[in-house]
């Protein structure tokens, strides 16, 4: 069988008919019908098949994959009685959740008890904890006396569990593992760790272990099921059931426009009229919850609507809240209880409220820009109308035109069911060592054995047996004293000679203190040369700094020069533009397919207009097809109609590749490149290391969505028409090796990569190391294991950084088509204006160092410089947008 959909959905009556009568009985009295996953999930869970269930928020997930389960126990139960043992374990990828899902099972018990007593049945108790890093000790102690039935844990306290002698008994006859919200967890290291724990406990158990996964709206579907079930000895998937319930739920997205002209209407203007329509929309619905794209974003809208909306009578300041990861688990928790009892009228959220806490009934979520992917757009706006049957009703307020491009586009996907493709971390050494000391403190392993397990989950399926040996040498101490001397010692022992490898002493508690794979979130403390205290910045914003990066902190204007430690140096740089705004590693990076599909959308527009269509024929279409109002409408069209004009024809789309330069204070070449930042991130390095090696001055990179910038002082010459080329598929990987071994990036991502890879411990007989400390360490160590061909943790610095923090492999992709002449590539030497498509990169930095009332002054100037060039080249006055 494999993988395979199911097709045949049974009826309502036939899943009824399967559960005991007091199961039943108090389904039909509370809910009445099963919902579409269930009637799917149910059977196949209790003939004991693998089931990965996707479908929004509000279908029933929860007792899709528990009901079947507890109605098995309750049966087990009545027969033989139940024992002192774990029968199933659910794993999700927040605490939160954890303790929802405790909740949401005790009510159905309690329930499902009193309707047993009146029907004559004597149900077994069935006991669920929660056990994960908050579970106080006495608690878990309590647990290894009398374990509960259904465990509740987290990917982290899974793989400790695992390890806990006396508890890892209750463990060894799971039947049953619940997976939710495995999307998010996919994604990330953090599945690929879960992954092999699972499959340990699968080695573990007696029983031939279910899975059953719970997704939100992902592609490709079989992608996933393969990775939560993984493979046979043969190489062969698992067999499991997928049941796509993804679109069970209608959809209604708008996109909105708040004024009529995004670029000439003045900022504070626009500001007012995103409120505006903000507060319209509130007014309306009973309660609203609206998505910003960073946490600052979310302050702000916060501080905004408190003062707004109360003087408007539509809400009381205590009814408006803030949610966001950077807030203390208290409040986040007070905000979800307030929620969930309807005493809340507007909540703001990140990207904390994505995932499935239980936050009651929604009627309409707003969007503030772009959430830059169709399945983040779906997920987001899935959280309203918590029941299959109700509306999920989204709107999406657009801030520019870009930004309404891009909006307008990813709905119109979202409507069409087109969904971007998961990216799945491949091989992850770090997480491969980490797994390799926590089997070897279980028992004692043939290195055949142990890779062949790991070569039946998704994430290492693929893996090179030598690279394996490589971390297996590594946590052995086999790259010798140029190592040891820098105090890393071995983990495991290793006789290469029988293949063998076990536990060294003292990795149990190496283990229990510095496992996992969420590396710690750390200031790093700014100072002038002359070391005057300038303020923090967070580490993720500082590794993507370089040398000579412009940027802004407390209002002015630095140059990077270097970092020691957790201390970054920095010079006065007044005047300059900033080349990396302060909001940049907190913001969304467009998907890759999202941006293709935007490509597409742009050539489109572009066709029409060389074919001559009207004005009035192309705004009636977008309306149409796209279901957008008469400003947006005609915003898209004067954005792609002045580009198309100015440029002569040259619209950059998913088949063409602009490369636009201009000289003022610099030179500057713009590639128009709409892939999306991670891949616009490996090309830019890539390109500037070949400017910058070829030229010998230093380049400034500005990177977007849309494309990328490349900045050298106005004196430097270069033939920008032979640049193109000189990146190939073949050659891009090695250009980046070089562009990023001595960068900042590089050094703290080797520090997280240390971490997991226990090179360098933060906890460890009783002590515990400051990040600054950490830090140099690192950087240490670095310069001593940068020197030995394929040392794990380096060679896993640089996938990290290529795969999961840029997209080497799409960026190799599009180099592939330009090679192939699938991607053309034109030029444009821009008439001292750049054109209006990199109006966005121009001012890019600039919202940092200016008000934003000026920074939208600086574009209302650029605009006003391409229409009077147009109005010059046409011989006539350009209309006004």
């Amino acid at each position: 069988m494999a993988v395979r959909r199911l097709a045949d959905i049974p009826d309502n009556n036939s899943v009824l008919k399967l559960l005991l009568e007091p199961v039943a009985l108090w389904f039909r009295g509370k809910y009445g019908e099963f919902t579409m996953p269930q009637r799917g999930a149910i059977p196949l869970i209790k003939k004991g098949g693998n089931v990965l269930v996707s479908s929004p928020t509000g279908t029933g997930k929860t007792l899709a994959a528990f009901l079947g389960i507890l109605d098995e126990l309750y049966r087990e139960g009545l027969e033989q009685g139940l024992e002192d043992r774990v029968y199933a374990v659910y794993v999700s990828p927040l605490r939160a959740l954890n303790n929802d899902m405790k909740r949401n099972l005790l009510e159905p018990l309690e329930e499902i008890k009193a309707k047993a007593e009146e029907t004559g049945y004597a149900l077994p108790e069935i006991r669920v904890a929660v056990r994960t890093s908050d579970t106080p000790s006495s608690e878990k102690q309590k647990m290894t006396r009398k374990p509960p039935h259904i465990l509740i844990t987290t990917p982290e306290s899974l793989a400790i569990s695992l390890l806990a002698p006396r508890f890892r008994e209750h463990l060894r006859r799971v039947k049953w593992i619940i997976i939710d919200e495995i999307h998010e967890l996919a994604s990330s290291k953090r599945g690929s760790h879960l992954m092999v724990s699972v499959e340990r406990l699968d080695r573990l158990t007696e029983y031939n272990m279910r899975r059953i996964g719970m997704s939100a709206t992902i592609a490709p579907l079989e992608k996933m099921a393969e990775f939560l079930v993984g493979y046979n000895d043969d190489g062969e998937p698992r067999d499991v059931w997928i049941i796509d319930a993804r679109f069970a739920k209608p959809i209604d997205i708008r996109v909105i426009s708040p004024v009529k002209d995004l670029v000439n209407t003045p900022a504070d203007v626009v500001n007012e009229k995103i409120y505006e329509a903000l507060a319209d929309i509130v007014r309306k619905h009973r309660t609203t919850l609206v998505f910003t794209n960073t946490r600052s974003a979310t302050e702000r809208v916060v501080y905004k609507l408190r003062r707004l909306l109360p003087d408007q009578g539509i809400a009381d300041i205590d009814e408006i809240e803030a949610h966001h990861s950077s807030l203390g688990r208290g409040l986040r928790l007070n905000v979800e209880e307030k929620l969930k009892k309807g005493k809340l009228k507007v909540v703001v959220s990140s990207t904390s409220l994505e995932l499935g806490i239980d936050i009651g009934y929604i009627d309409v979520v707003v969007l503030l820009s772009s959430p830059k992917s169709v399945s983040r757009l779906l997920q987001r706006i899935g959280r309203a109308g918590h029941h299959i049957r109700h509306v999920s009703k989204g709107r999406i307020i657009v801030v520019d035109r870009d930004d309404l491009v891009e909006c307008t586009v990813l709905a119109k996907s979202a409507m069409d069911k087109k969904i971007d493709r998961v990216k799945i971390p491949l091989n992850p050494l770090d997480v491969l060592a980490q797994q390799i000391v926590a089997m070897s403190i279980e028992d004692k392993w043939n290195v055949m054995d142990a890779y062949r397990l790991l070569r039946r989950t998704y994430p290492f399926h693929n893996l090179p047996y030598d690279r394996f040996i490589s971390v297996v040498k590594y946590l052995a101490g086999g790259y010798g004293e140029q190592v040891e001397r820098h105090r890393v010692y071995r983990k495991i022992w290793f006789d290469e000679d029988e293949g063998v490898f076990g536990r060294k002493r003292g990795s149990r508690m190496i283990f229990y203190l510095n496992s996992g794979t969420i590396p710690d979130e750390a200031h790093v403390k700014v100072f002038t040369l002359d070391k005057r205290y300038v303020g923090n910045l967070e580490e993720a914003f500082v590794q993507i700094l370089s040398p000579g990066d412009i940027f802004v902190l407390g209002g002015r204007v630095f140059e990077f020069v270097k970092t020691d430690g957790m201390k970054a140096y920095v010079k006065r740089a007044d005047g300059k533009r900033p080349t990396v705004p302060s909001w940049f590693s907190e913001m969304l990076p467009l998907a890759f397919d999202s941006a293709l599909e935007v490509g597409r959308f742009r050539r489109r527009m572009a066709s029409r207009i060389e074919r001559s269509d009207s004005k009035e024929k192309i705004i009636r279409w977008l309306k149409r097809y796209y279901r957008i109002d008469e400003w947006a409408a005609g915003s898209i069209y004067e954005y792609v109609w002045e580009q198309y004009m100015y440029t002569g024809g040259l619209v950059p789309s998913d088949k063409l590749l602009l490369v636009e330069y201009w000289r003022d204070e610099d030179l500057n070449i713009v590639f128009h490149s709409l892939y999306g930042r991670r891949t616009n991130d490996a090309l830019s390095r890539a390109y500037a290391y070949v400017v910058a090696e070829e030229t010998g001055y230093p380049v400034r990179v500005t990177v977007s969505d849309n494309g990328f910038l490349l900045s050298l002082p106005s004196t430097a010459e270069y033939d920008v028409e032979s640049l193109p080329h000189k990146v190939t598929p073949e050659n891009i990987e090695s250009l980046l090796r070089k562009a990023m071994i001595n960068t900042e990036m590089m050094r703290r991502i080797f520090r997280h990569v240390a971490q997991r890879s226990f090179m360098i411990l933060r906890r460890y007989k009783g002590h515990e190391k400051s990040p600054h400390r950490l830090q140099l360490n690192a950087q240490t160590l670095l310069r001593v294991v940068s020197k030995i061909e394929g040392f794990p943790v380096v060679e896993e610095s640089f996938r990290e950084i290529f795969e999961d923090h840029m997209d080497l492999e799409s960026a190799r992709l599009v180099l592939e088509w330009i090679k192939k002449g699938r991607i053309m590539v034109k030029f444009f030497n821009a008439p001292g204006i750049p054109s209006p498509f990199a109006h966005h990169l121009v001012v890019q930095g600039y919202s940092d160092v200016v008000l934003m009332e000026d920074r939208k002054k600086l574009l209302m100037k650029l605009h006003e410089l391409v229409k009077a060039r147009l109005e010059e080249v046409l011989g006539k006055r350009v209309e006004a947008v």
